[in-house]
């Protein structure tokens, strides 16, 4: 399988990348400092340079590129920071895929060209205090009468929660245990009833909103309903791409520690001699680079396979578990060679190294991923209830 870029697609790499290293370093910081997420103003920006919506269809307003293009696209603006590359992330690998892929035409037309245009940002809505890995478990309800779709329930953990404009919410439609009784709605921030909780603050992932929501008789069109009960496979389906986008945000962290810190190795001296001649050292940034490039080739058998389709769970699964913990390992490595510097604020090693940890819980925990991975080579799902 030859990964070697078209010319257009070191064309579209480089272009992405001269602009985010000359327009995106300072807003990053300010975002980092403040804890606020990128302005309408920064979302309207990217859809001038055709960043939102890359692999969506033009009809949309996407750019109708591959997969793998908005994965080079992302990753460079993600190099900077996650906070800026959120947008981005969103419209490529959100929620939005879902229902590019499985919604109806009014919806679609509804959302996809807003989101292209930097107008909408449409977050996904899964977890909830009792159901987060165990996701079947979740207890949020959507009733249907007649073209009408009333919600009840609470969700936590959602990403973009209180910023985002809309939000994918999966929940039980039907009476039926588990993943037969659930399929998935799209409700509006300004719906009657919906409301939010205290604003969360993690460790990483700063000018990233998240809290919990809750819906109490939250009525919208059934129009907005994306997936009737049952639909759960199709919403996991879509989420196995939307994983991809996780990878290419790990392995963007990862990647800018990386070469932030080799450059750091050559100049940083002592014992009169620059870091990079102690054979320690470059011990050390071999490691480093063979765990990046086995990431980047994993993620991208995972999105060029999706363009046919969308991923397997084991491709997507693999290239998700592996760039995670790459990104935890790069980013120790380079604090530990940085030493005191790498500990410091003013350096943004241990910025991406808060960052890195984030990533391995958001969108299904690691160990997650690894029992995904088995159940894809054996064939079957496991039962983690059975005693």
């Amino acid at each position: 399988m030859d990964f070697t870029l078209s010319e257009e697609q070191r064309a579209l790499q480089e272009s992405v990348r001269q602009f985010a290293q000359r327009e995106l370093p300072d807003l990053a910081r300010a975002i980092e400092l403040s804890d606020e997420p990128p302005s309408l103003e920064l979302r309207k920006r990217y859809a001038e340079l055709g960043y939102l919506g890359v692999n969506l269809d033009t009809r949309f307003g996407g750019g109708g590129l591959s997969h793998f293009d908005a994965v080079l696209v992302l990753e460079e603006v993600a190099k900077i920071s996650i906070a800026v590359a959120f947008p981005i992330f969103e419209s490529c690998f959100g929620p939005c895929l879902a229902v590019a892929h499985f919604g109806n035409e009014k919806l679609q037309q509804k959302l996809l060209p807003s989101i292209c245009s930097g107008d909408t940002i449409l977050a996904v809505s899964m977890s909830e205090p009792d159901a987060g890995s165990a996701l079947t478990d979740l207890k949020t309800r959507a009733v249907i009468d007649g073209d009408k779709i009333t919600i009840n329930g609470s969700k936590r953990w959602c990403s973009g929660a209180g910023h985002s404009e809309a939000y994918l919410v999966y929940c039980r439609l039907s009476d039926e245990p588990g993943a037969k009784g659930i399929g998935a709605v799209v409700v509006e921030k300004d719906s009657a009833g919906l409301s939010f909780g205290e604003r969360d603050h993690h460790m990483g992932f700063r000018g990233v909103y998240s809290a919990d929501m809750y819906f109490d008789d939250v009525v919208v069109s059934r129009d907005q309903l994306l997936l009737p009960a049952g639909g759960f496979p199709k919403l996991m389906e879509a989420f196995d791409l939307e994983r991809c986008g996780n990878t290419t945000m790990s392995l963007a962290v990862a990647q800018s520690a990386f070469d932030y810190v080799l450059a750091y190795c050559q100049e940083r001296q002592q014992f009169g001699k620059p870091i990079i001649d102690f054979q320690a050292v470059q011990l050390q940034i071999a490691e480093m680079k063979m765990q990046l490039d086995a990431a980047r080739l994993l993620l991208y058998r995972a999105v060029v396979n999706a363009d046919q389709a969308l991923p397997s769970i084991a491709d997507s699964s693999l290239a998700k578990c592996f760039a995670n913990e790459t990104a935890r390992l790069v980013t120790g490595k380079a604090m530990q060679l940085m030493g005191g510097y790498g500990y410091s604020r003013e350096f943004p090693i241990e910025q991406k190294m808060r960052d890195a940890w984030g990533w391995g819980i958001a969108g299904g925990a690691i160990d997650i991923q690894k029992v995904n991975i088995t159940s894809a080579l054996i064939g079957r799902r496991f039962n983690q209830r059975a005693s």
